[in-house]
């Protein structure tokens, strides 16, 4: 794609900035989402060399692959958006992911053996969702990845889990479907990662995949290839992936003697016979148990502590009324009079000339607001995917004399507007709550100015990236009870002994 496609909005929504990298089937640009306030997104173009109808029905199908799969695990990149240019090249969108591919993450020196079981293990969990299959007119259709191998694995970091490992590029991915139609004789894969039976033009399934991920362990645990071919040709890797046997893994790890139990799973997938390896990953991930087990405790420990630390609500003191900008502009707000009078809340982005201000409205008594503009405040977010992606977000207000007031909204996340003001949320990390007064509705009362904590601006942007490629399977009125049950149970339990903790130490 030439450079002068810089800058080009493709859907009045996308900008292109910038090239970042190769795919299988084209080139991939860093863009800007304009619709949400600029969130940055990878958009891939089929190469302009493969425009025929044969290859925009695979790149085509890529995209549907990955949009699907990444819709049912993290670890498969997700793609959002499917289109075509002016001058009818596909494209599509995909997350923007910061971090390295695992080839550079090991270019140094190779994974110490607690790292190397995590990564593996998120591997596996990505391609076990690829040989499960998508649903493709009705019918379940496994997915075979084919060109497994360390450039199309990406570590990224992820608030909820630490490091998280995701699988690139499925664009020469084959479906196993009954018809063989799309069953290649020429060859289509990274030799040096290859199956046997991949290089032979057979037939293939899950356990070609298992064979090359067998090619990437072994090198994330010693930072060499299992096999040296006479020539870095085809027929030298051929010969290799046949007939050489890997070199034992003795002495080749830094890090000391490796488990008896590891060096078996490595050699047990780069078997030359397929029936010799794991039938699935499902196999190999029990295999590893005992050493995850083991070696992993501290791993899950770290994880267990982030995943407490996020659900902490964060609580603040009362602030000094501000007289920002921001501030006396809320103050000019008026109750919307279409909306009911009553003891309601809802969110509202504020267009001010240069920027926008994401707000909660609520309207309460007067007395009440007096009462309550100086509590204790807290917030917190919960979400649900299925069975249709929905936030909750909760505002407290709490002191010893009248307990917490609680301030819930419910928001769709299948929606732009909310989409739009979620985002904003994000990154702004601030919002303000305008109170209104039940018996005066047209007069605005006060507000507090309230903040959320880092990880769960993270958290916000990462639900609607979600909810931008998740398919309903039920309606929104489930999800919101189901939020509700949660709310009522744990949630409010959990903020409220934090409220009467902080407040019995003063």
């Amino acid at each position: 794609m030439p450079d002068t496609y810089f800058g080009l909005r493709l859907a009045n929504r996308y900008e292109l900035m910038d090239s970042i990298g190769q795919g299988s089937m084209g080139k991939v640009y860093l863009a800007e989402d304009m619709l949400l306030g600029g969130v940055r997104v990878a958009v891939k173009f089929l190469a302009r060399t493969l425009l025929n109808d044969h290859m925009k029905e695979r790149f085509m199908r890529e995209a549907m692959t990955c949009a699907q799969l990444g819709n049912n695990s993290i670890h498969v990149v997700r793609v959002t958006d499917y289109g075509v240019t002016d001058d009818e090249i596909p494209f599509y969108v995909m997350e923007y992911l910061k971090g390295q591919n695992l080839g550079q993450v090991i270019h140094s020196t190779p994974l110490p053996i607690a790292r190397f079981i995590d990564f593996t293990r998120q591997i596996c969990l990505g391609l076990e969702t690829a040989h499960k299959g998508i649903v493709l007119n009705g019918q379940v259709i496994p997915i075979i990845h084919r060109d497994i191998k360390p450039s199309n694995i990406l570590v990224t970091q992820s608030t909820s889990v630490g490091e998280l490992v995701k699988i690139l590029d499925f664009g020469i991915a084959k479906f196993m479907q009954s018809d063989n139609s799309e069953q290649t004789s020429s060859f289509m894969g990274t030799l040096a990662y290859a199956s046997p039976e991949q290089m032979e033009g057979q037939e293939l399934d899950r356990r070609s995949d298992i064979y090359s991920l067998g090619v990437m362990m072994y090198q994330m645990i010693t930072g060499r290839l299992p096999f040296r071919p006479n020539n870095n040709t085809f027929g030298g890797w051929y010969k290799a992936h046949r007939s050489q046997e890997p070199t034992p893994l003795e002495g080749l790890s830094p890090y000391g003697a490796l488990p008896k139990i590891l060096k078996d799973s490595v050699m047990g997938c780069l078997a030359k016979d397929r029936d010799q390896r794991p039938d699935s990953v499902e196999h190999l991930l029990d295999q590893l148990a005992p050493l995850e087990n083991r070696l992993g405790h501290s791993i899950k420990l770290s994880k267990q502590i982030r995943s407490t630390l996020r659900k902490t609500p964060v609580i603040s003191k009362p602030e000094s009324p501000s007289g920002s900008e921001e501030d006396r502009f809320c103050r000019l707000q008026v109750w919307p009079p279409k909306t009911p009078i009553a003891e309601i809340v809802f969110p509202k982005l504020l267009s001010m000339s240069n920027r926008q201000l994401p707000t909660l409205w609520a309207m309460l008594g007067s007395l009440e607001i007096e009462q309550r503009i100086t509590n204790t405040s807290a917030n917190n977010f919960l979400c649900v995917r299925n069975p249709y992606p929905m936030v909750l977000w909760l505002t407290a207000f709490y002191n010893k004399q009248q307990g917490a007031r609680w301030l819930s909204s419910y928001l769709d996340l299948k929606n732009p507007g909310t989409q739009k003001f979620l985002w904003c949320l994000g990154e702004s990390g601030v919002y303000r709550i305008l109170f209104f007064g039940k018996e005066s509705p047209n007069n605005f009362v006060n507000l507090r100015r309230l903040n959320i904590a880092a990880p769960q601006q993270k958290l916000l942007k990462e639900w609607i990236l979600m909810a931008r490629s998740i398919m309903p399977i039920g309606n929104a009125q489930e999800s919101k009870t189901l939020l509700k049950k949660e709310l009522n149970e744990n949630l409010k339990p959990r903020m409220l002994l934090s409220f009467e903790a902080m407040h019995s130490s003063e």
